[in-house]
């Protein structure tokens, strides 16, 4: 995500580091590099413009030119200005006050509405609320079979509405059985077509009306760039949608589409799809998406995805292990285990800030199926071998290698790899996952303060 971009600016604010005094010309040099950076992110001209005039007047301010670091209060209000791009806080679903509440999915066709549709009522599940499913599409082979097959796989109810072929009729027979079945929110899954047309528009405005959906969301596909800002453009002006969520988001490595859509189309972006799987629907944060951008990471999304796939009493149970040198191939066998939970690594390792112990970890790429192999090579050891690593000898790794169907040298990697992640687990439960685990601690037992 954002990869290109990122190391782009990284190299123009290294160079701009080495620079003793922060003059207008360096400046404007510093600020074609950040241009060329942009575009080739193909981020939208007119944003480009703008964010950048304002970086230029409050770069030579004078109390940039009296800092004692210039190099990093341009690094900060150029940080401040993406932010105020993306809409610094996050933007929050609207609930309404009659029941059930209804969102509305709108977009072009393969913008994974549908999948993101079934992703939404998944995350909303998970905060207690009741959603219900319904695919209005009655055009499309399939459709409303493909929604169910999501909301199947999901545990989330959907309207079938059998023998209903009318996309208003479906809408309002979903709306009265998510009432009387007592499910607070109903997701609508329009009808999407390749491109923009009269027909589509008049059908989604016509539900619209008749729904009165607390949001009309966009779902558009971040690959396409600037199409899907022109696409976001179009369906604000005819429908007046009320947020975007950006799909594929984890697969654009230029991110123009994100850091232009808001300011175009003056719509927030609420979600953002991070893979394919149905729990990788991200709730937006501009911070912390320029963070990424920056280099600077995102800590508090890496711990937020801690929390929720990783066992609180096992997290404590490592942090000691790692503190007391009693971490073991077992431990690390059931960590790689509940890591793989949380997504891929290269998307965790991205979440990582690129300076001190992690400088080198965009230059890492880890490729998830070797996670397999690192597991069967475990589970071919034996009990005492996995407890203490230092009797594996020669021989033993020769019978690990064919237990598992793998080679000395892969077993030999292995046992680097323990010993790499013990080092960096233990750097990273005194530093910066501190924070983290000081969310993650239990109570003492009962009568504990």
């Amino acid at each position: 995500m954002f990869d290109a971009l990122q190391d782009r600016l990284q190299g123009v604010f290294k160079a701009l580091r080495v620079q003793g005094v922060l003059t207008e010309e360096v400046v404007d040099q510093t600020l074609r590099e950040v241009r060329l950076a942009l575009l080739d992110a193909d981020v939208n001209l007119n944003v480009v413009k703008d964010l950048l005039e304002r970086v230029r007047v409050k770069s030579l301010g004078e109390d940039i030119r009296s800092s004692l670091s210039p190099a990093q209060e341009v690094v900060r209000i150029v940080r401040d200005e993406l932010i105020d791009i993306l809409g610094r806080e996050a933007s929050l679903l609207t609930f309404s006050k009659e029941f059930p509440t209804v969102f509305l999915m709108v977009g072009l066709q393969g913008s994974g509405k549908t999948t993101t549709s079934g992703k939404l009522a998944l995350w909303l599940a998970g905060r207690k609320r009741r959603p219900m499913l319904v695919s209005t599409d009655v055009y499309r082979p399939a459709a409303r079979e493909q929604l169910a097959v999501i909301a199947k796989a999901v545990q989330i109810p959907i309207f079938a509405g059998e023998g209903i072929n009318s996309a208003n009729a479906l809408a309002l027979a979903a709306r009265k059985d998510a009432a009387d079945r007592g499910h607070d929110v109903l997701i609508v899954d329009t009808a999407g077509r390749l491109h923009i047309d009269a027909e589509l528009m008049n059908e989604v405005s016509e539900l619209r009306t008749m729904l009165r959906p607390s949001e009309v969301l966009l779902v558009a596909d971040a690959m396409v760039g600037q199409d899907a800002v022109r696409s976001a453009q179009e369906f604000h002006e005819r429908l007046g949608t009320t947020g975007v969520i950006l799909t594929k988001l984890d697969g654009d490595a230029r991110g123009g589409a994100a850091l232009s859509i808001r300011h175009v189309t003056g719509q927030p972006i609420k979600f953002m799809g991070v893979g394919e799987k149905y729990d990788q629907l991200e709730v937006f944060y501009p911070d912390r998406i320029v963070s990424r951008i920056l280099g600077m990471g995102d800590i508090l999304s890496l711990i937020e995805k801690a929390e929720s796939k990783i066992d609180k009493q096992k997290a404590l149970e490592v942090h000691r292990k790692l503190q007391t040198d009693s971490f073991t191939l077992e431990d690390f066998r059931d960590q790689l285990r509940q890591v793989r939970q949380m997504g891929s690594m290269d998307q965790m390792l991205g979440m990582l800030p690129k300076v001190g112990i992690f400088k080198d970890v965009g230059k890492v790429h880890v490729d998830d199926k070797e996670l397999v192999y690192i597991e069967a090579i475990i589970n071919s050891m034996t009990p005492q071998e996995r407890r203490n690593h230092e009797i594996v000898n020669g021989k033993r790794r020769k019978r690990i290698a064919r237990g598992s169907g793998t080679s000395v040298q892969q077993v030999n990697q292995v046992l680097k790899q323990y010993f790499q992640m013990r080092k960096m687990m233990k750097s990273m439960s005194q530093s910066l996952l501190g924070r983290g685990l000081s969310r993650l601690r239990m109570p003492a037992g009962p009568g504990a303060a």
